[in-house]
């Protein structure tokens, strides 16, 4: 068994390994840049270490990271998502130095990352793919003859991109000829490569996703599906499990092709296979994660198992915990990503200090988050400040506590889009269980919510205002 992991990540995530080390009586070792020292992880591992004054470096550099593990005597290493948590070469390092690499092979991160592989690799596994180019594009103009032969609207798509980054969708040959250099420079920038492709564009599809789980003696089983299709500009906002615009014959189609996708690849650890739902009912291969995903939680509620833990315990070499027979799931669970962003000013990122934390509880509810009264969020990580996951028997009961959840907490010194959630909840749209990924752009009108319809926000409001005036 594992007895000691270094995390090489921060925030929510790293608090969330940490606290599974502690149940496991794994030792936890936390890094942080000189930005995050009086983060939470760092306050909640057994050990800290600096890596360095850039708020980024060494977050990115995977031979620090695995080197700071050799010298603290830890034996595994886990990246958590984000950063370089689909970084084949911190894989490879870690084998090199005798550290247990809490995630699939260096082969599979490199097979699955490359976006025209893995279409290739699903392909060959009879798994659907959306019509597209065969792999990347050489240039501008063999990108505009494919997108005539595939039709527009088309997406236009970075090779190695990945969370909502070097994604564009192309409505004409205009369009997508002004995309073209735009997505290659993001390309560049975010992940080092220049390399694109095209693909079919699926109109006001479902985003549907399973999570899988396989261990090193062939045992791989599904946990399910989770539905991200409440999404802005490809980021996810809320998230549900199970979906709830599923039959039970498109449910049980999902999971046997999540787990036949990571069988063709040899996939060990905990991973995430994503689909489209197209309004005609034909579900198309989109990626797949290779890493836990910020949405773990909801997966979580609904079946009992801990993914964090059997991450570790598959790592160890030892068996799943389940088999597929014994895996149910039970009721519905959404999570809330409360970013720290003001929706009524086109979600501009509101970095600061938390005056006042409070987390809801009760029945049911469930935060995984970093920050506390006093913390101060820095502006160099993506806004997610809070993970606010809510679980009940029916979809109208969790809908209920959700409205519940957000009311009660409160984060005040920031702006965050916790209110932005409730009006979500309900609209009638949401509440019927039916929407694709166009229901944020489609309803603009739920950034427009008035601080009237809950006294207590203006009351936060008022006295937030005070306090910044007086310089607390």
């Amino acid at each position: 068994m594992i007895k000691k992991i270094l995390i090489a990540n921060r925030g929510e995530i790293a608090v969330r390994i940490v606290r599974a080390c502690a149940e496991m009586g794994i030792r936890s070792v936390a890094v942080y840049a000189e930005a995050d020292r009086m983060a939470l992880h760092v306050k909640r591992a057994d050990e800290a270490h600096s890596i360095g004054d850039d708020p980024l470096a060494g977050y990115l550099n995977p031979r620090k990271l695995v080197n700071l593990a050799v010298e603290t005597g830890c034996d595994a290493l886990h990246p958590g998502y984000g950063f370089l948590s689909e970084n084949a070469e911190l894989a490879d390092i870690c084998a090199e130095r005798g550290i247990k690499f809490i995630g699939p092979s260096a082969e599979v991160i490199r097979r699955m990352g490359d976006k025209t592989e893995a279409r290739r690799s699903m392909i060959a596994a009879g798994v659907p793919c959306t019509p597209g180019t065969e792999g990347n594009v050489a240039d501008i103009a063999e990108a505009l003859r494919e997108g005539d032969r595939i039709g527009y609207p088309v997406m236009l798509k970075a090779t190695n991109g990945g969370g909502g980054r070097g994604i564009r969708r192309c409505n004409s040959r205009d369009e997508l000829e002004q995309a073209y250099p735009r997505v290659i420079s993001e390309a560049t920038k975010a992940f080092g490569r220049a390399e694109v492709f095209l693909e079919k564009c699926i109109v006001n599809p479902k985003h549907i996703e399973a999570q899988i789980l396989a261990d090193s003696f062939g045992n791989t089983v599904h946990l399910f599906e989770r539905d991200c299709s409440i999404q802005r500009r490809n980021q996810k906002l809320i998230e549900i499990a199970p979906s709830p615009q599923l039959t039970p014959e498109q449910r049980a189609y999902i999971g046997d092709l999540s787990v036949r996708a990571a069988k063709a690849v040899g996939y060990e650890n905990a991973g995430t296979v994503e689909f489209l739902l197209a309004e005609d009912g034909e579900l198309y291969f989109m990626e797949m994660n290779t890493r836990v995903q910020v949405e773990h939680t909801i997966t979580e509620e609904i079946t009992g198992i801990d993914i964090v833990r059997e991450q570790i315990r598959i790592a160890s070499g030892l068996e799943l915990s389940v088999k597929q027979e014994d895996i149910i799931h039970r009721g519905y669970a959404l999570q809330f990503r409360i970013n720290a962003e003001d929706p009524k000013n086109n979600f501009l990122p509101s970095f600061g200090k938390i005056t006042r934390y409070y987390a809801p509880g009760g029945p049911g509810v469930r935060t995984d988050t970093a920050i506390y009264t006093g913390y101060t969020i820095p502006p160099y990580y993506d806004s997610m400040c809070l993970k606010l996951v809510v679980w009940a028997l029916t979809w109208e009961e969790a809908l209920a506590r959700g409205l519940r959840a957000l009311d009660d907490m409160r984060v005040q010194g920031v702006k965050t889009t916790a209110a932005y959630y409730q009006e979500i909840l309900r609209n009638p749209e949401f509440r019927s269980g039916q929407f694709n990924t166009s229901f944020v752009e489609s309803h603009p009108e739920l950034t427009e919510y008035s601080i009237k319809r809950n006294p207590s926000h203006l009351a936060i409001a008022i006295a937030t205002a005070i306090a910044a005036h007086a310089g607390l």
